[in-house]
């Protein structure tokens, strides 16, 4: 049984990674939500770790009594954070006495703590792609030997894990789906550029990648929305959350964004998930699983829907959506080295270095310039990320002065 589920009367003790970011913020918005509940189980905020946000760290550690802080960027940092540096969130996930460990930093940054808290065979509540991205191969084995759930902090991914539960109420990530599911669905509203043409694409600019039609998130991963990479990342996700291959693995465009996954069994059946385009919905569910208790996210108003639309998605305008299925088949360090790229390429966009197109381009490039290599350990991973870094850079080149 998963670390948190043992006396559940006791009260939860929870470890944020990435407090200050978009999911670190809502999950605090949940905390304080379901401490309203009376039928909730106690919840105790007993770590903080953030990048470079001192001020606000500090203001989430009184709100919450938090006396265990890390900070990444030492600057700002007052004499209560205890753990400081890059290594810094890591040695918090080691030091620390927790149940569930919500990992919600961004890149690969949040790797190696994530990592910990699995070898420690914690729960983690995984919003953290580049966790099973870059690191499956390692991360899902070593989860189901310590008896570690990696619960999904991600709406496709939740909902994806709801639709399994019909079928085996015990499928609790990593796990493998069972053999009558046909494919798997994840929806994607299909983000700002959905309509776009492609000369229209070229000349996006970071406001308007950001400009996200239905949901709140952070920058990085609004841009990845853009270029429908975060869809090609979920669906690697997917193939180690649910032990699925890569053929029965799919996207379909949504722009609703109210079925968040669907599940299409053999006899031709569907089961699928709603709910509102709100992240509290799957923070509430890792952190209450196995409950199900009043949400904190807006309900949905079936009668209030005019329709809902799909689409499959253009993979001339978008080629990140096969890259997922190049990294699934090839294996061992792809993830790493396309995670690493993307991350590289998406800061020259911001950067103003490079074309919105260039993101994807530099990602499927560096698939091609570094060759994946089996992974033995977390070293295997962190020197492709380096590779594939280092790769990027060549080609964007240097950075102008005015930076």
């Amino acid at each position: 049984m998963s670390a948190h589920l043992h006396n559940p009367g006791d009260p939860l003790r929870i470890v944020v990674l990435g407090s200050t970011g978009s999911i670190g913020t809502q999950t605090l918005d949940v905390v304080d939500h379901l401490a309203r509940l009376p039928e909730a189980r106690p919840i105790r905020v007993v770590g903080l770790a953030a990048g470079s946000n001192a001020a606000l760290l500090s203001q989430q550690a009184a709100r919450f009594c938090v006396q265990h802080l890390a900070l990444s960027n030492p600057q700002g940092a007052d004499s209560s954070v205890r753990f400081l540096g890059p290594g810094a969130p890591e040695a918090l996930v080691r030091a620390v006495e927790c149940d569930l460990v919500i990992a919600a930093m961004v890149g690969a940054a949040g790797l190696p703590a994530t990592l910990a808290a699995v070898e420690r065979g914690l729960n983690v509540a995984l919003a953290n792609k580049e966790t099973l991205v870059a690191a499956g191969s390692i991360v899902a084995p070593l989860a189901r030997r310590t008896g570690s759930c990696l619960l999904p902090v991600d709406s496709e991914h939740a909902a994806l894990w709801l639709c399994l539960q019909a079928l085996d109420p015990a499928c609790c990530p990593p796990c493998v789906a069972p053999p009558t599911v046909r494919r798997a669905i994840l929806t994607a509203s299909g983000g700002p550029f959905r309509t776009w043409v492609a000369d229209r694409m070229a000349a996006a600019t970071p406001e308007d990648a950001l400009a996200h039609p239905t949901w709140s998130m952070g920058p990085k991963i609004t841009v990845d929305c853009a270029t429908l990479m975060n869809k090609a990342l979920e669906v690697i996700e997917a193939h180690w959350l649910f032990g699925l291959p890569s053929a029965k693995l799919d996207v379909l465009i949504h722009p609703q964004s109210i079925i968040h996954a669907m599940v299409e069994l053999e006899d031709g059946s569907m089961l699928a998930q709603l709910a509102t385009a709100d992240m509290r919905t799957p923070i509430q569910q890792a952190i209450a699983h196995p409950r199900r208790l009043p949400g904190a996210a807006p309900r949905l108003s079936l009668e209030r829907m005019a329709s809902l639309t799909f689409e499959a998605p253009d993979t001339r305008r978008f080629p990140a959506l096969a890259l997922a299925h190049r990294v699934i088949e090839t294996g061992g360090t792809a993830g790493a080295i396309i995670n690493a790229a993307n991350e590289v390429a998406v800061r020259a966009f911001f950067e103003r270095r490079i074309a919105f197109p260039r993101i994807t381009e530099l990602a499927s490039a560096a698939l091609d310039a570094v060759t994946p290599a089996p992974v033995r350990s977390l070293g295997d991973v962190l020197d492709a990320d380096a590779q594939a870094r280092d790769f990027v850079n060549r080609q964007v080149g240097p950075a102008p002065a005015w930076l």
